[in-house]
């Protein structure tokens, strides 16, 4: 179990850490020939140009002014300087939200914290129980409740400040969510305008013989959206077409990495093997192989074009329909279409950007297998990975590895090694057990078939966040008060193992203790290095760039990574929650995580990260969603552990402990009610305005020029053929009558009464009017 020593190297391991991550950052960001690296934000809006343009040859690569170097950590009062609605138009409302995480960090934490140091922690420690009991504890735990006798009256002031710590978070949530729904609809009402606000994607279009999908659909919201309806986009499936595209991209870059390579060095011609990464097989000319192998995907590439082209089944029973206004895309994306609700399903087209145009060709029918798969395989995921967990607590209890490796015993039980091993190893080792976690739960979400990125790293967020809880929290909880007082649940009656529970729990703050630190201190300081981008963007720079173009796109700016980082956000806040009134010494280093994390994450969207889609801050539900299950899982936890102490006076702690959970759900499902709807729901009266606003000032605007094309698949983009793909030009109908190719009808009526997905013929119609 780590002590206050072991703390204190970890803290200054980590501490250590982060300041030679900044200090390298200030002496890096700072030399020309890394500038593409540390501010590609600004070179992809064109506002910065390249520092190694001019000046002498040692100046385009080397910063000689060494006064700069002096305020190395200028950058954070500069990463802060930028408002809030400067920060939107600059880098989206998605990420200025995202940074509003850890402001409500700070707000929450802050504040109970200073609570918790003047209140709970004298109540603490002003006890001996833990002195003079045989539980195995440390100095941190007399300062937590666990110091505190069975039965004490003083549980009441823990209770007292547990109320006041669900106040006050649900206060800030309301207030926050209140003023991001404000944020987003402010957002959607004075935004440019996208594609997406005019067009929903229309999914399970049943098959008809006589008509193909684009003649269906078109068929279909003239009918039913006769006024609105302006264009449509049948979806192609091009999974094989994009996988040659890429293939064939990366033999290019290959081919100009070799031409440089001969033009460097004319007197060699470069060669290579053709079998296993290279390094087996025929040695041949590599330009001549490559040239053959890319003539050899063009074709494959041009065959399969043709294929889709006039292949009815390469059409999937889906299209993006546009319409004429933003009311009507409005209506048709919020309401059922037809009687049978599994079919023309409607639903809010992603902007171009944020479509993830594989899963597109996932027939709808698959998709509730695919997720049931997902469910099973993430279920045995998290099962499994219980056995690292097992590892790392190992770790972080001495006595383990000494019967595992009694042969290290000496070496162990040095003091210097003991704390490394007990303050440090367990954060580190668990850091690097989750590194790969979030690209498998991301495999996973595109395996369920959702088909924008946000709804991807939305999904994959979520799993992420219940494998750290399962896993991480309530892993390292159980496993660890296993390991640490197995000596005591031996020798002692059965009747006593709830109470020894009751006493590890709180105790298990030392292991969170080090994991912040590790992850949360020196983690995030690293991120601002970027050391791994530097070193390819370099490797890059070096073999393949030859052009201006070709440095641009060996920039690599990233994301804010919302399926990884927010969760780990999240874990942070259950954290801070569950032991604010357990062990409050592990407070303090929340809030330094919060601030550090705003700062250095603030900097990266101002500078960096290039956000590939634009939700309007749809993620926020969740966001909220997670912190209300952190504070009812930090309330249902005191309960257990304070029934585990209060003993004979259990009845009046446990009745008003249990109306905290009760009275959190409550105001979870009003915080759900009176906001969530601006996050799924685009209101009428707002898309009327608009409409009426841009019909006032672009009255000659051509919006079906603007959309035609907006949602083409970017491979046929890329080969040029998106207008062999796109519809054909509007037609103008008799105002009653909706030209059709089915055989038992020539004609449909326009009347809205029959929404089924197949209208009955003029005649039937007629026929029935008459009858009525």
């Amino acid at each position: 179990m780590a002590t206050l020593t072991d703390i204190a190297l970890s803290a200054a391991i980590n501490i250590l850490s982060a300041f030679a991550f900044f200090v390298a950052f200030a002496v890096l960001r700072l030399q020309p020939f890394n500038d593409r690296v540390y501010f590609p934000k600004w070179y992809l809006k064109g506002v910065r140009s390249s520092p190694t343009s001019s000046g002498t040859l040692v100046r385009k690569f080397v910063n000689l002014d060494f006064r700069s170097y002096i305020k190395f950590l200028e950058w954070m009062p500069a990463a802060l300087k930028m408002p809030e609605p400067e920060l939107i138009d600059h880098a989206g409302l998605d990420s200025a939200v995202y940074l509003r995480i850890y402001l409500i960090g700070l707000k929450i934490f802050v504040p109970i914290t200073m609570a918790a140091f003047l209140v709970l922690i004298p109540v603490n420690r002003t006890n001996d129980t833990l002195a003079k009991s045989t539980v195995v504890h440390s100095d941190i735990d007399k300062l937590s409740i666990s110091n505190i006798k069975i039965g004490s009256q003083r549980f009441w002031v823990h209770i007292a400040m547990a109320y006041a710590f669900s106040f006050w978070t649900c206060y800030v949530l309301l207030k926050e969510y209140e003023i991001v729904a404000s944020m987003r609809l402010h957002f959607l009402a004075t935004t440019k305008r996208r594609p997406d606000q005019y067009t929903v994607i229309v999914r399970n279009v049943p098959p008809d013989p006589d008509e193909s999908v684009s003649e269906l659909v078109e068929h279909f919201f003239l009918v039913n959206h006769r006024d609105h309806y302006l264009t449509h986009q049948v979806v192609y499936n091009a999974n094989k077409l994009s996988k040659l595209v890429e293939k064939k991209k990366q033999l290019t870059n290959w081919l100009d990495y070799y031409q440089l390579k001969y033009e460097r060095n004319p007197s060699k011609r470069p060669t290579r093997k053709t079998g296993f990464l290279g390094l087996f097989g025929t040695k041949v000319d590599a330009i001549d192989s490559y040239i053959s192998e890319i003539d050899k995907l063009s074709e494959e590439e041009a065959v399969e074009l043709e294929k889709i082209k006039n292949n009815p089944k390469s059409i999937m029973p889906a299209a993006f329909v546009s319409f004429r206004t933003r009311w009507g895309a409005a209506v048709c994306a919020q309401t059922q279409q037809t009687r049978n609700p599994t079919i023309w399903l409607t639903e809010w087209a992603p902007e171009p950007r944020d479509v993830y145009w594989n899963n597109l060709a996932i027939p709808f029918v698959s998709l509730t297998v695919r997720r049931l798969i997902a469910a099973v395989a993430f279920f045995f995921l998290t099962f499994f990975f219980m056995i690292p967990i097992l590892f790392v607590q190992s770790l972080a209890n001495i006595e383990g590895i000494e019967k595992a490796l009694p042969f290290l015993k000496k070496v162990i039980e040095m003091h210097v090694i003991k704390s490394f091993i007990q303050g440090f190893l367990p954060g580190i080792a668990l850091k690097i057990f989750l590194i790969l976690l979030p690209t498998i739960l991301m495999l996973m979400s595109k395996f369920e078939g959702y088909i924008s990125l946000s709804a991807l790293e939305r999904r994959a967020a979520g799993k992420y966040y219940i494998f750290l809880l399962v896993n991480v929290f309530l892993g390292s909880v159980i496993t660890g008060a296993a390991f640490e007082q197995l000596n005591t649940f031996i020798h002692q009656s059965a009747n006593q193992i709830p109470i020894t529970i009751g006493s590890a729990i709180p105790m298990k703050a030392t292991f969170f203790i080090t994991y912040i630190m590790v992850d949360g201190w020196a983690g995030v300081a690293g991120e601002i290095l970027r050391l791994k981008p530097l070193i390819i963007y370099h490797l890059k720079n070096f073999f393949l760039v030859k052009t201006e173009n070709d440095r641009e796109e060996a920039m690599d700016p990233g994301s804010i990574g919302f399926d990884s980082n927010e969760p780990q956000i999240q874990l942070y806040f259950l954290l801070g929650l569950v032991y604010a009134a357990v062990t409050p010494f592990l407070l303090p280093f929340i809030v330094v995580f919060f601030g550090l994390a705003y700062v250095v994450y603030r900097h990266q969207i101002i500078n960096v990260y290039n956000q590939e889609y634009e939700s309007g801050a749809a993620f926020w539900p969740a966001v909220h969603g997670r912190i209300i299950t952190a504070l009812i899982i930090a309330q249902l936890l005191l309960f257990g552990l304070i029934s585990t102490k209060a003993a004979a006076q259990s009845t009046p702690f446990l009745v008003v402990l249990i109306a905290l959970p009760v009275f959190t759900f409550y105001f979870h499902r009003f915080c759900k009610n009176r906001y969530e709807p601006a996050f799924v729901r685009y209101p009428l009266q707002e898309a009327m305005m608009r409409d009426t606003l841009e019909q006032a000032r672009e009255p000659t605007l051509d919006l079906k020029g603007y959309l035609s094309n907006a949602y083409i698949h970017p491979v046929f983009k890329a080969l040029g053929g998106e207008d062999k793909l796109s519809i054909d030009d509007e037609k103008d109908f008799d105002s009653a009558l909706v030209p059709t190719k089915r055989q038992s009808r020539r004609n449909t009526p326009a009347a809205s009464k029959y929404t089924g997905s197949s209208s009955p013929s003029l005649p039937d119609a007629i026929q029935e009017q008459q009858l009525l």
